[in-house]
């Protein structure tokens, strides 16, 4: 083998290997919020009403959500890509990475408006109201 055709090859493979691992948010949560491992494919809240956000096509569906206070809301990854819900205030929830076709279950008890993002792809955005 042509020793540039290698290191060209290499160096291909060590870009790809550094977009995929992106540049994700932890997992952590702060008072107020939880994120409980994936797993389950539905939630629903009191009055049995399924809260579930959807991210595909580089887009969180709805964009925006209005759940009552302590609601669990599923956030399911149906995209290609890698991404994160994470509250731009950086404490109220974050996913953590979710790759192609994970599901995490966030809840929020403090009523208030969150604007999220994904940290792999700036972006995008999404609106949680909690009442």
């Amino acid at each position: 083998m042509n020793p540039r055709h290698a290191m060209s090859s290499l160096l291909v493979i060590a870009g790809t290997a550094l977009l995929l691992a992106g540049c994700g948010g932890g997992s952590g949560s702060a008072s107020g919020a939880s994120a409980k491992p994936s797993g389950s494919s539905s939630q629903t809240t009191s009055t049995g009403v399924s809260t579930a956000v959807k991210i595909s096509n580089f887009k969180f569906s709805p964009a925006s959500l209005t759940v009552k206070q302590g609601a669990a809301v599923t956030v399911t990854n149906e995209d290609s890509a890698a991404h994160t819900a994470t509250a731009d205030d950086g404490h109220s929830f974050d996913t953590g990475d979710l790759s192609q076709g994970a599901t995490q279950t966030i809840s929020v008890s403090k009523p208030g408006r969150y604007l999220y993002h994904c940290t792999i792809h700036p972006f995008m955005h999404g609106t949680l109201v909690v009442k």
